[in-house]
C-alpha cells in the first residue's frame, strides 16, 4: 500500500493548475444515462473515484471513450470523456464496484427515469458519519416509484415517474442531484424545496439544460423541473475543483508561501477566502486564477461548517491543520458530519494542541509541529495531514493515502512543482 513521505519546513512557491471538480464530475457522468445520444465531458480529472464510476457505467452497457488532453502532459489538464448510453442493458450497481464510493447512489435517479428500474447497492466511501439515502428514496417514492431496500440494495421500479412537490428534511447535495436528474424525464412539474445550493448542483443543472431539460432555480433553495419526453447529447466542461483550490491555498498559507493557481475560480470560495484573509493572507482573484501570499505566521481563525454558501465541511480539516500552527486559539464547530474530527488525533501525533468536545474542536496554535507517522482516515483528513507534514520539522509518513487518490489528482506532483519535498513510497 502506498504512503507519502514528506520532509517539512519548505514554503510553497510557484504555479500549478487546478483540476476539474470530482464532486461535479461524478453526477455529470451519471447524467449521461438519461439519453440515448452521446454526451462528451471535458476537464475530467484523473481520480480513482472517476475510474470507478466509468467502470460502473461500462458494466451497465454504456460505451466509454476516454482521451487525454491534447498537446499537454501537465497534471490538471483534464481528460475528455464521451459516454454513449444507447446500449444501456443492465440497471444494476453491484456492491463490489461501489463499496468505496458513496457517489454511486447518483445512478439511482437516472436509471429509474430512463430504464424504469434500478438496483443499486447502498454506497460506501469515507467513514465520516451517517449519510443516509432516505431523502433520495423519499423523493423518488413521492414521484411514484415503488422502492424496497433488501439485501443491501435499493430496488426501485416505475413505469414513468410523475412530477411532485418534494421537500428534503435536510440539505443534501447528492439527494438534490439525484431527484433533479430523475425529474428531467418525469411526467409534469417537479419542485424540490430545501434544495442544495452548491455550485456542483448548478453545474449539473447547466449540463442538463444543454441536454434539453427544463430547469429553473438551480443555485437557490427551490428548483423547478418541467419533465420532457427525452434528452439529447451535448458537450460540457466540468467546473474547477473548489475544494482542491482551497486545499492548495491552505497549504501555501500554512507554510508561509506564495502561489498562483491557474484554471481556478474564486467565485465559489468566498467563505474560505474570507477566512484566509482573516488569518493574515493576501489573496488576489484573477480572471482564471487565484494568487495567495502568506505572512510569516498566521492568525488563528474560528469556523463553523454549514451548507453552501457558508463554510464548507470539506475544508474543515485543512483549516484545523493551519490553525495548529497559527497564533492564538481557534474554535471549530462541525455541523454536517458527526465523525469528522478523526484527523485531530493524527494531528496531535504531530504535536498539535487540539481538544475535542462533541462537535467542537479547540485548536491552540504552536510555533512548530514535529514529523511522525500518521494514518489517513478519510479524503479531507488526508489533505490536512499533508498540510501539517509540509509544516512539521523532520519527516512525516502518511499511511492509507488511497483516500487522497480518490479526490486529489497528482497531489505529490503538484506539490513538488511548488517546491515541496514529498514523494510516494511503497
Amino acid at each position: 500500500m502506498d504512503k507519502l513521505l514528506i520532509a517539512g519546513g519548505v514554503p510553497l512557491s510557484g504555479e500549478v493548475a487546478i483540476s476539474g471538480a470530482k464532486n461535479a464530475a461524478l453526477p455529470l457522468l451519471c447524467a449521461a444515462l438519461l439519453t440515448k445520444e452521446p454526451v462528451t465531458f471535458t476537464n475530467v480529472p484523473h481520480l480513482n473515484d472517476i475510474g470507478t464510476m466509468l467502470k460502473l457505467l461500462a458494466q451497465m452497457g454504456v460505451k466509454v471513450s476516454r482521451e487525454a488532453a491534447q498537446g499537454t502532459t501537465k497534471v490538471g489538464a483534464g481528460d475528455t470523456v464521451t459516454l454513449d448510453a444507447s446500449g444501456l442493458n443492465n440497471a444494476v450497481a453491484p456492491y463490489e464496484m461501489v463499496k468505496t464510493m458513496r457517489a454511486s447512489i447518483l445512478v439511482l435517479g437516472p436509471l429509474l427515469a430512463r430504464a424504469g428500474e434500478a438496483r443499486v447497492s447502498l454506497p460506501g466511501g469515507c467513514a465520516i458519519g451517517a449519510r443516509p439515502v432516505d431523502q433520495h428514496i423519499k423523493g423518488l417514492t413521492a414521484m411514484g416509484a415503488e422502492i424496497a431496500v433488501e439485501q443491501g440494495y435499493v430496488h426501485a421500479r416505475a413505469t414513468r415517474l410523475k412530477g411532485a412537490r418534494l421537500f428534503t428534511d435536510m440539505v443534501t447535495v447528492t439527494g438534490t442531484e439525484n431527484l433533479m436528474m430523475a425529474a428531467c424525464l418525469a411526467d409534469g412539474e417537479t419542485v424540490i424545496e430545501n434544495a442544495a445550493r452548491e455550485p456542483e448542483v448548478v453545474d449539473l443543472a447547466n449540463c442538463l439544460v444543454a441536454m434539453g431539460a427544463r430547469i429553473s432555480g438551480a443555485g437557490g433553495d427551490v428548483i423547478r423541473i418541467q419533465g420532457v419526453d427525452a434528452l439529447h447529447g451535448t458537450t460540457h466542461r466540468i467546473m474547477p475543483d473548489r475544494i482542491e483550490t482551497g486545499t492548495y491555498l491552505c497549504a501555501a498559507a500554512a507554510t508561509g508561501g506564495e502561489i498562483r493557481l491557474t484554471g481556478a475560480s474564486s467565485t465559489w470560495l468566498d467563505a474560505v477566502i474570507d477566512k484566509l484573509m482573516d488569518a493574515g493572507c493576501e489573496v488576489i482573484a484573477e480572471r482564471d486564477a487565484i494568487r495567495l501570499k502568506a505572512p510569516k505566521r498566521l492568525t488563528a481563525v474560528s469556523i463553523r461548517t454549514a451548507p453552501y454558501p457558508a463554510f464548507p465541511t470539506d475544508m474543515q480539516a485543512q483549516f484545523m491543520a493551519i490553525n495548529a500552527v497559527a497564533e492564538g486559539t481557534a474554535v471549530m464547530r462541525e455541523t454536517i458530519f458527526e465523525n469528522r474530527f478523526m484527523h485531530a488525533v493524527e494531528l496531535i501525533r504531530l504535536g498539535a494542541d487540539i481538544k475535542i468536545d462533541g462537535n467542537t474542536a479547540f485548536v491552540t496554535g504552536r510555533a512548530t509541529l514535529d514529523g511522525a507517522t500518521v494514518m489517513a482516515t478519510d479524503l479531507r483528513a488526508s489533505a490536512s495531514l499533508v498540510i501539517a507534514g509540509l509544516v512539521a520539522q523532520g519527516e512525516t509518513l502518511i499511511e492509507r493515502i488511497y483516500h487522497l487518490d480518490r479526490g486529489y489528482e497528482g497531489l505529490e506532483q503538484k506539490l513538488v512543482t511548488l517546491g515541496a519535498n514529498i514523494r510516494r513510497v511503497k
